[in-house]
C-alpha cells in the first residue's frame, strides 16, 4: 500500500520502531489515559525512553503491520491500527481474537484473512475524514492481497451490559454470525446477549445510534458478530468478535470504499 491522502491527512505503513512507539503511545492515551483509568489498569505500560509517554504494547505488535494516519499540517499522529495477515482459517489460532473466543469453526474458512486491531483515533480529533481514510487504507490492502475475510474485536465502552442493551439487541436480531462460523465461548467472563436479553428491548434506531462507530462501519458492510460479549473489567469494556466476508459486502458500499481508496 502506498500512502493515501484525504483532506489534511495521510495514511501510511509504520516505518521502524520509532513509528510503532508513536502508535503505542496513542493507543495508551485512547485506551487508558483519556478514559481516566487507574494507572494499575495497565501494569505492562512502560514509559518510552525518548518521550516519557506510556505505551500500550503486547506480543502481537511484533508480528503485525501498523498503519498510521497523520495530520499533514503538523505531523501529529491522529489515528492508528494494526493488522495481521493470515493465509487461511488454519492460521486463526495466531490471532489476538483467539485469546478470547473459540474460533475452531473458522479453521475451515478458505482464503486469505486479515485481523484488524488496536484501532483508535486521537480523542481531540473529530474530523470524519480520519475514519474515512483509515477505511480507505484497509480497502486498498484488502484489494491488493485478495483478502476474503476481515476479522477483529469491536469494543463497547463500559462493562455493564444494561448500558448497551439496545445495541446488543440489534446485534442479536440482525447481525449474528452464520452458525457454521459462530464463535464459541472461551473467555472466563462473558455476557451471552443472544440468550439473556429480553425480546422487548429491540429498538433498531436506538441500537444503531448507540453502536460503537467502528462496529457500525462493519455492520454497514454486512458484518456479523459472536452471540456473546467478552467482559473486560480491567479496561471497563466489553467486546464482540466481528467479521466481514468481503464477497458479501453490498456493491454500493464497495463502490464508496474503492472511490475513497483511489
Amino acid at each position: 500500500m502506498v500512502s493515501l491522502s484525504k483532506g489534511h491527512y495521510t495514511a501510511r505503513f509504520a516505518d521502524g520502531p520509532h513509528d510503532i512507539r508513536r502508535a503505542q503511545a496513542l493507543r495508551w492515551l485512547c485506551f487508558y489515559g483519556n478514559r481516566g483509568l487507574d494507572s494499575d489498569a495497565d501494569p505492562a505500560a512502560e514509559p518510552d525512553a525518548e518521550t516519557g509517554q506510556k505505551l500500550d504494547q503486547d506480543r502481537f505488535d511484533a508480528i503485525c503491520t501498523h498503519v498510521l494516519v497523520e495530520d499533514q499540517r503538523d505531523g501529529e499522529l491522529v489515528c492508528c491500527f494494526r493488522f495481521l495477515s493470515l493465509s487461511g482459517g488454519h492460521d486463526i489460532g495466531r490471532t489476538y481474537s483467539a485469546q478470547y473466543y473459540n474460533l475452531k469453526r473458522l479453521e475451515g474458512f478458505k482464503g486469505p484473512m486479515v485481523e484488524m486491531g488496536r484501532f483508535c483515533i486521537h480523542p481531540d480529533r473529530q474530523d470524519p475524514n480520519i475514519l474515512r481514510l483509515a477505511w480507505a487504507a484497509l480497502t486498498r490492502l484488502v484489494d491488493e492481497t485478495q483478502v476474503r475475510l476481515l476479522i477483529g474485536c469491536s469494543s463497547f465502552m463500559g462493562a455493564e451490559p444494561a448500558t448497551h442493551a439496545a445495541a446488543l439487541a440489534m446485534l442479536r436480531d440482525r447481525h449474528l454470525a452464520p452458525k457454521r462460523w459462530l464463535p464459541r465461548v472461551k473467555a472466563p467472563k462473558v455476557f451471552r446477549f443472544a440468550r439473556m436479553l429480553r425480546r422487548d428491548l429491540s429498538d433498531p434506531r436506538r441500537g444503531m445510534r448507540e453502536m460503537p462507530p467502528l462496529l457500525r462501519s462493519y455492520l454497514l458492510m454486512g458484518g456479523w458478530v459472536s452471540d456473546h460479549a467478552v467482559v473486560d473489567d480491567r479496561l471497563n469494556t466489553m467486546h464482540v468478535f466481528t467479521a466481514v466476508e468481503i464477497g458479501a459486502i453490498p456493491q454500493g458500499r464497495v463502490r464508496v470504499l474503492r472511490a475513497v481508496a483511489g
